[in-house]
């Protein structure tokens, strides 16, 4: 396995739509989700278990726009660096010690559309502008820390 990425950003929210709270360092439990976030359930399908998102999506998608969204607001749990996430769908990876398998692109939706709209970007255009970069929904396979810095372990597409 290369190692090419790290994470920048951690985040949940206790509740939908709620406000986001950053951290450091959060605990994964195999199978439910990350504790204390929202999602966070007994029975978790996979595709619901974790959130990541590119920090280089975020910077393209502020500079594309002249906006200055902050990471928390795209509402994914963990913002990642130099790791290419559609590349991850279907494959096993790590970040730290803790195992994820990628299920799905975490494709925009009206939601976050409404949740990004500025003046001058309506909602339509932010799910439009994120289509096939908003990110990917992993399934937790291992109990374990994940921390800010953390690498992201991958094997590189041949």
């Amino acid at each position: 396995m290369t190692t090419n990425g790290y994470i920048v950003g951690i985040f949940t929210a206790s509740q939908s739509r709620g406000a986001v709270t950053e951290h450091n360092a959060v605990q994964l439990h195999q199978g439910k989700g990350i504790v204390g976030d929202r999602h966070y359930r007994q029975r978790n399908a996979p595709e619901n278990q974790l959130t990541l998102i590119e920090a280089e999506v975020i910077e393209a998608f502020n500079g594309q726009h002249n906006a200055s969204i902050k990471s928390g607001d795209f509402r994914r749990n963990v913002v990642t660096r130099g790791a290419p996430l559609n590349d991850l769908v279907g494959k096993e990876f790590t970040i730290g010690s803790v195992r994820l398998r990628g299920i799905e692109l975490c494709e925009p939706c009206a939601v976050i559309g409404k949740l990004l709209q500025q003046p001058s970007l309506s909602a339509a255009h932010v799910v439009r502008s994120l289509v096939h970069k908003g990110g990917l929904r992993a399934q937790i396979l291992s109990n374990g820390v994940i921390r800010q810095n953390d690498p992201i372990y991958y094997e590189p597409l041949l």
